[in-house]
């Protein structure tokens, strides 16, 4: 009895001390998540229900669900977040190189070649800095130039701890004091970046004036082919991947889905069809080929059909991404001989609607190689047992082989986590940036889902609706998630 009443008292005593955390739970957390879902369910809107009007609340069931699939504004908001995720490949590519060259001593033992690379860094430091006068460029581009050359000088003498230091500096700046600064580097008329392109593209536009159209509209043609050559590596990759039991037939087949893609864009993109549908026939002949050799050569080894397709999906997917840039290129070389007739001019960047995603983009990218990624690569890399590596070197692997048989599969489980945690934060990011730099312009160009959530709420008012595209982000964000843990965890787990 007495053991029962002491057992009552400490559990009074621990809900005591645990009060306040589980009163501010209740409050901010379970309370609005319960409301918002019956919030999702009514006609709610702030410019009809208030103490003005006597319009009654009513349950409208599934209908604000229902008008997302005809809310032209949600489908393209939805365009806009999931094309801003393109750069999440190339995020997580930019922190793991960042890492392996952090990884490394830069005075290497060899007291030579510090020297050699000292006296490098402080000759290129110095040419950055006269060509930064010469340029006649602004203050501003001059002291940014001084600093970058500051920081390679520093970062050779003091070696790797000082430069994983100034990497990872970048991350403890506020977010919105970061999205201001990149507003003022990205002004069209004052900004350092057009200050020290506008040179480079007068030079360019000289350039291609002296050189016949053809010639230039043979680097479209160059962009189109390495389209090409990087979706016949991938499925090549896939295939041999395939043949040596590394992944298995689903995971051999689906992926091709994206790797296909860029060029049923480019087919759409009228200015290329022609160059389009000639890439894409080899594509297909190549792809066809493929397919036979899968389906008529034996295996030398054999697994299950979902084997390995986390891995090949994110293979495909940063292969997709490399294609459309190179898109990208072919349309800029395309339309390169009629813009330099005129001059060229540096990018307007977050105020012209075509380059406001690449801007926000390239923006994402400087933010996300010193970021927590590029630690979290780092702890896997000194994880890594080095027998594996010693091993590798007995056997004669050279440092792809390395890499690719040692390190990439000792950092699955970094790599996985990270690809989940940066595809949750690509769909619910880009209010922030948004809000401060683009206020979701030009033309709704950099409105996220995120922001679509706020401004229905608080500025049209419209709280059932945005509760309702609140839920169908989660419910997006959830299925990715779930997607990635059954295929991703899987591989990550074999």
């Amino acid at each position: 009895m007495a053991s029962s009443i002491k057992q009552r008292r400490n559990t009074l005593t621990a809900l005591f001390f645990l009060a306040p955390n589980i009163i501010g739970v209740l409050t901010f957390v379970v309370f609005p998540v319960l409301f918002s879902i019956l919030l999702a369910f009514t006609n709610w809107d702030l410019r009809k229900h208030n103490m003005f009007k006597d319009e009654s609340l009513e349950f409208v069931g599934f209908e604000n669900f229902v008008r997302l699939l005809t809310e032209a504004d949600f489908m393209r908001y939805l365009g806009n977040t999931l094309f801003l995720m393109m750069g999440i490949p190339v995020s997580i590519g930019g922190a793991l190189f960042a890492a392996l060259l952090l990884s490394k001593d830069s005075h290497g033992g060899n007291r030579r070649v510090f020297a050699w690379l000292a006296t490098s860094a402080v000759l290129v430091a110095s040419c950055a800095m006269l060509a930064a006068v010469g340029m006649a460029g602004t203050g501003m581009v001059i002291l940014l130039t001084g600093v970058a050359a500051g920081i390679m000088i520093t970062g050779v003498f003091g070696g790797m701890t000082v430069y994983r230091t100034l990497f990872y500096t970048p991350h403890f700046v506020a977010g919105v004091a970061t999205f201001l600064l990149w507003k003022k580097l990205y002004n069209p008329q004052t900004g350092p970046i057009n200050a020290a392109l506008q040179p480079v593209l007068d030079v360019l536009a000289t350039s291609v004036n002296a050189v016949p159209p053809p010639t230039v509209y043979a680097l479209t043609w160059g962009c189109l082919g390495l389209m090409l050559a990087l979706a016949a590596w991938c499925m090549n990759w896939l295939r041999a991947q395939w043949r040596d039991g590394e992944i298995g037939t689903q995971a051999a087949i689906v992926p091709c889905v994206f790797v296909l893609l860029p060029t049923v864009i480019g087919l759409l993109w009228g200015q290329t069809q022609g160059l389009a549908w000639v890439l894409l026939i080899g594509l297909a002949a190549f792809g066809g080929w493929q397919m036979i050799q899968i389906t008529t050569r034996g295996r030398d080894f054999t697994c299950p059909r979902g084997e390995g397709f986390g891995s090949s999906l994110m293979i495909c997917l940063a292969v997709m991404v490399l294609q459309f840039i190179a898109l990208g290129f072919a349309a800029v070389f395309l339309n390169l001989p009629g813009m330099a007739a005129d001059g060229l001019d540096a990018p307007e960047w977050i105020s012209n609607y075509d380059w406001a995603k690449p801007s926000l983009m390239i923006m994402g990218l400087w933010a996300a190689i010193g970021s927590n990624n590029m630690l979290l690569y780092l702890a896997a890399l000194t994880n890594i047992p080095p027998e594996l590596y010693e091993a590798a070197d007995i056997d004669g692997a050279s440092r792809r082989q390395r890499f690719w048989h040692v390190t990439w599969p000792q950092l699955a489980p970094t790599t996985f986590f990270i690809s989940v945690m940066a595809t949750i934060g690509g769909l619910q990011g880009g209010f922030e940036m948004a809000r401060t730099m683009t206020q979701g312009g030009p033309a709704g160009a950099t409105t996220t889902l995120s922001y679509f959530i706020y401004i229905e709420g608080f500025e049209t008012g419209r709280l059932s609706f945005a509760a309702a595209v609140a839920w169908a982000l989660f419910i997006l964000v959830f299925g990715l998630t779930l997607f990635n843990w059954k295929f991703g965890n899987k591989y990550v787990n074999d």
